[in-house]
């Protein structure tokens, strides 16, 4: 299994341009709001309690986010749930505006995502290791995680160094 910071790095190299990685910034979360909320919708009875398909895909990736780094696997679970609030919210309306909703927000995530690899001039990292759709969401907060000063050990994986810009800059 590859080291959080090999998955990281391979993502990197796939995002140089700070443009591109600021479509990612609302690239991403879109992508994620609109999935959540697709998983949001159906549930079923196990041992006495409702569960959703997405309850069940957010213990999946954060326990792979968790079996690569502690700190990151936690944050992204917070990022979740907290993404898991207007997802449910979404999917709570009627079938028209759930469904129309939800893959509006996907297409105009992956919409934003083709843009910034437009400027980067480079394919998506996902094209080459699927893995990537998972790294994505981590990569965003590891970047702010660095910026913030939290991960500075993970600055080379990102591709960062002490005098690089941080985000945004």
């Amino acid at each position: 299994m590859k080291t959080l910071e090999q998955h990281l790095a391979n993502y990197a190299a796939y995002h140089r341009n700070p443009r591109n990685v600021a479509t990612h910034f609302i690239g991403i979360p879109l992508i994620l709001l609109a999935a959540e909320s697709l998983l949001a919708r159906s549930h079923f009875v196990l041992l006495s309690m409702t569960v959703t398909p997405l309850i069940i895909a957010i213990l999946a990736c954060t326990l792979y986010y968790l079996l690569h780094d502690l700190r990151l696997g936690l944050g992204m679970l917070v990022v979740l749930c907290v993404l898991a609030l207007p997802a449910s919210w979404l999917a709570a309306r009627n079938t028209s505006l759930w469904l129309g909703g939800s893959i509006g927000v996907f297409v105009a995530g992956w919409i934003f995502q083709f843009i910034g690899h437009a400027i980067e001039g480079r394919k998506p990292a996902f094209f080459d290791d699927l893995a990537s759709l998972l790294i994505g969401p981590v990569f965003l907060l590891a970047e702010v995680c660095v910026a913030l000063g939290l991960r500075k050990e993970l600055a080379e994986a990102l591709g960062k160094t002490p005098s690089s810009p941080a985000i945004g800059q």
